[in-house]
């Protein structure tokens, strides 16, 4: 994982970017910030399942398919399996240690509003 500071590559309204091996931050502060770097990790690990490619995909589908249902980007993108497992799991240091592989699939049909 490579960690590299910048606010130009960062979409508005997030703080961080992961794009394999590398993990874009708009703070400098939060390269200090084990919550979130455990939440980018994680996204590493799913991106590597999918062997990185379709992980962006799936990404992108399912972020519309999530559009469509909710009709508000904020609660598509909170919807997105991948940021779902992510976000239950930022806390969890230890979470990718035992991790089960796919895991993310756990989140696809839950959903909230």
């Amino acid at each position: 994982m490579f960690l590299i500071i910048t606010k130009y590559l960062i979409p508005k309204d997030f703080r961080g970017l992961t794009i394999f091996p590398f993990v874009f931050v708009r703070c400098r502060e939060d390269k200090q910030n084990i919550v979130f770097i455990n939440h980018e990790k994680i996204h590493l690990r799913q991106q590597l399942e999918l062997l990185i490619v379709p992980f962006y995909i799936w990404y992108i589908l399912e972020y519309f398919v999530r559009l469509v249902q909710y009709k508000n980007r904020d609660l598509a993108y909170r919807n997105i399996s991948f940021e779902r497992e992510a976000y239950s799991n930022e806390y969890d240091v230890g979470y990718l240690k035992d991790r089960a592989i796919f895991r993310f699939t756990k989140y696809l049909a839950l959903s909230e509003k």
